[in-house]
């Protein structure tokens, strides 16, 4: 598929899938790195250290622990707790991509590892990303790539094509049961949803307007990916009332090489 083609999919569909992003031998790097990063959500939270906040553990599993490791839902803020995921943010075939739907100067807003741990991982209700994010406008685009093989069985990602274009809606809580019914909202067609398999070290590129979720894992096999959110500095800072006026972000291409590029909130809430 050409860049253009690329664009024009992504336009209609509000999602794209980019084939073999990693190899073998980095998706191996990675696996190592999950395992180290359990390690260290035991050595978190027996310490009492704050960044133990970063690590959430599967609310709804039957165990804490599994093979002898706890039973988490996601990791929040990788690039601080992981070189390997923190380099991972600016993986050159990634980058590229990204920058083909959203031009040369990106922004990181977000780096996060979700688990959904074999037996165990909970569904993630359908919902829109910019719903829950302080930034406007709603034009930020997320890279989940697959660290295992992503399935209907394991609790792969699940999309309504085109939905992006049905504009901001509000969506509750996101975090669901292995049982419960993946739309809190009773007003959505859900006849064009769709589930978005995906092999180990492919990516899922997708809109933050694009209305998607993911079902249950109760199979054997755990899947685990790699979430990175991009936008460019067109994309303004919108806190709500009471959080800080201004927020520092990494810069993972262009803007002259800098390393970081501060947004001052573009308007002061009223109290």
């Amino acid at each position: 598929m050409t860049p253009q083609e690329q664009q024009a999919q992504f336009a209609e569909n509000g999602f794209l899938v980019i084939q073999n992003i990693l190899t073998p031998a980095e998706l191996a790097i990675c696996h190592g790195e999950i395992q180290r990063l359990h390690k260290l959500a035991i050595d978190l939270e027996s310490s009492g250290d704050p960044a133990r906040s970063d690590f959430q553990r599967e609310p709804f599993a039957n165990e804490r622990m599994q093979h002898e490791l706890p039973v988490l839902r996601k990791i929040e803020n990788t690039r601080l707790h992981s070189d390997t995921f923190c380099t991972l943010a600016a993986h050159p075939p990634l980058v590229q991509a990204v920058q083909n739907l959203l031009g040369e100067d990106l922004l990181l807003f977000r780096s996060t590892l979700m688990l959904k741990p074999a037996h165990h991982g909970s569904p993630h209700a359908l919902h829109q990303d910019s719903s829950y994010w302080p930034m406007q406008p709603p034009s930020l685009v997320t890279a989940s790539i697959a660290l295992n093989q992503a399935t209907p069985e394991n609790g792969c990602f699940k999309v309504i094509p085109g939905s992006h274009k049905w504009g901001l809606k509000q969506w509750g809580d996101i975090a669901k049961k292995q049982d419960e019914a993946i739309a809190n909202r009773e007003d959505i067609d859900l006849s064009g949803q769709i589930d978005i398999s995906l092999g180990a070290g492919s990516a899922l590129l997708f809109h933050s307007l694009l209305v998607h979720g993911s079902g249950p894992n109760r199979s054997p096999h755990s899947r685990n990916t790699a979430l990175y959110a991009y936008f460019t500095p067109r994309v303004h800072y919108v806190p709500k009332a009471g959080a800080p006026r201004q927020k520092t972000f990494p810069v993972v291409a262009g803007l002259d090489g800098a390393l970081e590029h501060t947004l001052v909130a573009r308007t002061i809430d009223s109290t």
